[in-house]
């Protein structure tokens, strides 16, 4: 659209009246819409005005441009990425649900059957004592097709209160399914200093036939589904025992145990 130019009256003021039917034209100009003497109309198309920012916001005009693609770039990124995890959580999901339903695992259980005491002389006025200890752990596997195997380095160590009197290992082998072993395994301790009111507590224990004593087990294992078997998993065991006396014919009065497994 052509812009209209209307130019200034620059002219001096007369200093004479003006006729009527001039005053009659100057009005007629007066009324709105009309452009009024001396100024200037310049129209501009209505869709320029929305693209040609001016010229002092024209540079952030610009970087609001180049910046819109990088955000949408992003959130598309964003999208596709937490579409593929929302996928893996549920194939997860699915696979773990099939994996129940086909195995069944059902947990291990552990129980102490036995313990025999040697070297476990506490009326002597010795302050140092070089027990043994012998333990049999009961380890049974209820599951229909899930084997164990049970790795080296393994640890048994027997308390009281918060003494160590014994540790040793237990034997690696692997438990089929369906399947309950003993594992008869020697503790060892060498040295073990007991104050006197330690070994007043344990005489007085005796003599009361409930010497409370805690076992603390940890052995890695690895399952076994058919030909495939997992990484390591760690199991512990804790097992709250009271036996009658410290000797070779100790009975186990009471026991609890209870277990943990570090996945990883």
């Amino acid at each position: 659209m052509a812009d209209r130019v209307h130019p200034r009256d620059d002219s001096p003021p007369s200093s004479q009246t003006a006729p009527l039917h001039e005053s009659n034209n100057n009005s007629e100009s007066e009324k709105p819409g009309l452009p009024q003497p001396g100024t200037y109309v310049v129209q501009i198309p209505k869709d320029q005005v929305y693209r040609v920012p001016p010229p002092e916001n024209a540079s952030r005009y610009e970087n609001y441009t180049r910046r819109k693609p990088r955000r949408s770039c992003c959130r598309r990124c964003l999208c596709w990425f937490l579409g593929i995890v929302t996928s893996l959580i549920i194939l997860t999901a699915i696979a773990a649900g099939v994996f129940y339903l086909v195995v069944r695992p059902e947990s291990p259980n552990y129980s102490v059957e036995s313990i025999a005491f040697k070297g476990f002389n506490v009326s002597t006025t010795s302050s140092t004592i070089s027990p043994e200890i012998d333990v049999a752990v009961r380890a049974e596997n209820p599951n229909r097709k899930i084997g164990i195997y049970y790795e080296p380095d393994s640890s048994v160590s027997v308390f009281y209160t918060d003494i160590q009197l014994c540790d040793g290992v237990l034997p690696a082998f692997y438990q089929p399914t369906k399947n309950v072993t003993e594992l008869e395994t020697a503790l060892k301790g060498s040295g073990i200093k007991l104050t006197s009111a330690v070994r007043n507590g344990l005489v007085d224990a005796q003599s009361q036939g409930k010497v409370a004593l805690r076992l603390h087990l940890k052995a890695p294992i690895r399952i076994k589904v058919g030909s495939i078997k997992t990484w390591k998993i760690t199991v512990k065991v804790n097992c709250d025992l009271t036996v009658d006396k410290l000797n070779a014919q100790a009975k186990i009065v009471s026991k609890d145990c209870d277990y943990d497994v570090d996945p990883w």
